[in-house]
C-alpha cells in the first residue's frame, strides 16, 4: 500500500528521538529535525515513498556469471510498507520466490531474505540476510551476514548486501563477499515506474 503522508513512522521517530537525546545538549545543532540527523531515517523514508510501485532492472556485473539471470526480466516492486517493515519482491522471469525485507531494529536497518517456493511454502534457505553495521549514508545501507545466515549458508558468513537508492534515478541491489571476487549488482530505473507485477509466491 502507498503510505498516505511523508511523515515517517512512530517506529523511525523513536530511533529519531533516541539519536536526539544522545547529541549533547550544549550543541545548538542538536535541537531541531532529529529525523535529517541520521541517513539510516533518510533512507528508510525514501524507500517508503516508492512503496505500491515497480520497476524494472537489469543486471549490471556478476561474478562469476549467474545463467539464471540471462535473458530473465528483473522486477522490483515495493509491494507492502508499515511502520515496522517493507517487503520488496524480486521477480526474474517467471520466478516469484524472492522478497527481500527491510526492517528497523534498535541498532540500525536488517535485511532479510524471504524465499518461497510456488505453493507458498517457505524455502530451506530462507531468512538470511543482516544488519548495518554503522550509520551508512543517506543513499546507500549495507547488511553484514549475521550469525543466522552463518549457520544456515556457511559460504555466505562474510557476505555484505548493500541497497543503493538515489530517489527519481536508480536503485540498486549488490552483493559482494569479503575476501572474495564474488559479486552481483542489478539496478533497477526508477524513472519509468511499470504496471505492478503479481503476487510473489506465498505472498
Amino acid at each position: 500500500m502507498r503510505r498516505s503522508s511523508r511523515k515517517p513512522s512512530n517506529v523511525v521517530v523513536g530511533l529519531a528521538l533516541t539519536a536526539l537525546f544522545a547529541c549533547s545538549p550544549s550543541n545548538p545543532d542538536a535541537e531541531a529535525r532529529p529525523y535529517e540527523l541520521d541517513p539510516q531515517l533518510v533512507f528508510w523514508d525514501a524507500l517508503q515513498e516508492l512503496c505500491g510501485q515497480a520497476f524494472a532492472g537489469r543486471v549490471v556485473e556478476s561474478v562469476p556469471p549467474d545463467e539464471s539471470f540471462a535473458g530473465q526480466r528483473l522486477i522490483m516492486h515495493v509491494r507492502s510498507c508499515d511502520v515496522a517493515e517493507i517487503r520488496i519482491p524480486f521477480h526474474v522471469g517467471d520466478d516469484r520466490s524472492r522478497t527481500w525485507v527491510v526492517t528497523p531494529t534498535a541498532a540500525g536497518l536488517r535485511l532479510k531474505h524471504d524465499h518461497r517456493h510456488e505453493d507458498g511454502s517457505e524455502d530451506d534457505v530462507s531468512q538470511y540476510g543482516g544488519e548495518t553495521r554503522g550509520p551508512g549514508t543517506e543513499r546507500v545501507q549495507s547488511f553484514a551476514a549475521d550469525r543466522f545466515t552463518a549457520e544456515l549458508v556457511p559460504v555466505a558468513a562474510r557476505n555484505v548486501w548493500t541497497l543503493e537508492l538515489h530517489p527519481d534515478s536508480v536503485f540498486a541491489y549488490e552483493l559482494t563477499r569479503e575476501e572474495s571476487d564474488r559479486r552481483f549488482r542489478a539496478e533497477f530505473d526508477l524513472t519509468s515506474p511499470i504496471d505492478a507485477p503479481p503476487a510473489p509466491w506465498g505472498g
